[in-house]
């Protein structure tokens, strides 16, 4: 992802921009066959005297006059002259960077399909490995960790699909000229915008998109949305791998996560990193929609920030999969310690199990007085759930013994978590064959 947005990436992307565009007006009868020819064999990076471009750039303060210069001379004289005909700096940028972009999602579509097969693994393999499901950083009730890596998945398979609809409008390029009017090329400027499109493998605007960069604030946003999920990801694992729940915990080799002081340490690695990605993101959401707001038909001070805000955000994004696909392929999940967590509280994980239990007996509401009241002196007492509620008469005249040994296991009460993780592997194979 860095070399797709490295200096060289970004003057070859331009130089491709360039080469569109003669080779279209060629294909319409603006310019020469042979300039447009001629033209695509000069435009490579090592033609280019980079030292001479920047030392232009930093006197005329714009990037694309220093190429066009530099094209032109490597050219023949007569090519030369029809070098960046009709054209403008700011479609030359614009559509430079969507070829980057384009690149960019590519690889970033390697690592989500990855993701994507990891986490589908992980629902599948424990689709039914009972834990605690915790509600405000407390024990509540079961769930199983295959629920739990699904609810990661449908989200990952949510994002994928905003991607497919996004492309559509992001993969657009620019020709317009000046104004946006295409005035330079006359009447035939859409055709020309259109035949460089096609040699570009781009879509062509209904009109001029200059100041118009939603598509651009969707694409950074779409980019803030899985690091997002990604960071949450990495949130859940790292409170997971606490010592006192111990539940999952980052691939290990000898010496990863140690501390320069605590012997004993695993820490998280890739956590961290993913963590701090989500939060930097964020505000890149907020720079790209600032770029929105432009003003006239070419704005002062937006572009700048697109050209700040894109590149890094693509390359924190390919960092967040990355990281994400270290752990998530080969994450240790301790189902035993699991087990071993839902008995941590005497039982009381399942007090909800036991008031729907009771509840077509008695009625809802005087079950959960009975089993609250139950699970109170549980609690004072030092004792677990079952041992109060096997001494409570109003309750055990409802149920049998055996009948409360059924409703105080765990793994009876994960009510769809099974058939949802089912539902979600389903969905991505019905995607994976076009269905």
């Amino acid at each position: 992802m860095v070399e797709v947005f490295s200096d060289e990436g970004r003057i070859n992307a331009w130089l491709a921009t360039e080469v569109a565009l003669a080779k279209g007006e060629a294909r319409v009868g603006v310019i020469p066959q042979q300039a447009a020819d001629n033209i695509a064999e000069a435009a490579r990076l090592d033609n280019l005297d980079l030292q001479a471009m920047k030392a232009e750039f930093d006197k005329v303060g714009f990037p694309i006059m220093p190429l066009v210069h530099q094209l032109a001379k490597a050219c023949d004289p007569e090519s030369a002259r029809w070098v960046h005909w009709g054209s403008t700096t700011q479609d030359i940028i614009d559509t430079g960077l969507v070829l980057q972009m384009r690149d960019g999602l590519a690889l970033l579509e390697q690592d989500l399909e990855a993701l994507i097969d990891a986490l589908a693994a992980l629902a599948a393999k424990h689709r039914n490995t009972v834990m605690a499901g915790r509600t405000f950083q407390q024990q509540a009730a079961p769930i199983t960790f295959g629920y739990k890596a699904a609810v990661w998945l449908d989200e990952m398979l949510r994002h994928q699909e905003r991607l497919d609809e996004l492309k559509k409008r992001v993969l657009v390029g620019q020709c317009a000229g000046a104004v946006g009017t295409l005035a330079t090329l006359g009447q035939d400027g859409l055709a020309v915008q259109h035949a460089m499109m096609e040699e570009l493998g781009l879509a062509a605007p209904a009109v001029t998109w200059h100041t118009a960069r939603d598509s651009w604030a969707e694409m950074v946003n779409w980019l803030v949305l899985v690091t997002s999920t990604l960071g949450k990801v990495a949130t859940e694992i790292a409170t997971l791998m606490r010592t006192e729940v111990n539940e999952v915990r980052e691939p290990y080799q000898t010496g990863r996560g140690a501390s320069s002081t605590l012997p004993q340490k695993r820490n998280p690695i890739a956590c961290p990193r993913i963590i701090a990605i989500a939060h930097r993101m964020r505000e890149f959401s907020g720079a790209q929609f600032s770029a929105m707001i432009q003003e006239h038909e070419r704005a002062v001070g937006a572009m700048p920030i697109e050209w700040m805000v894109i590149p890094e955000a693509f390359i924190l994004a390919s960092g967040s999969l990355s990281q994400s696909l270290e752990i998530l392929r080969d994450l240790d999940v301790d189902a035993t310690q699991m087990r071993a967590n839902l008995d941590l509280c005497g039982g009381l994980l399942m007090a909800e199990a036991v008031m729907m239990g009771v509840a077509p007996i008695t009625g809802r509401n005087q079950a959960h007085d009975l089993v609250f009241a139950a699970a109170g002196r549980a609690n004072d007492a030092g004792k677990t759930l079952r041992e109060v509620l096997v001494q409570d008469e109003a309750i055990m005249q409802h149920i049998s013994v055996e009948r409360l040994d059924e409703l105080l296991d765990p793994a009876n009460y994960t009510g769809s978590a099974g058939a949802m993780v089912d539902q979600v592997l389903a969905k991505l194979n019905a995607i994976r064959e076009g269905v």
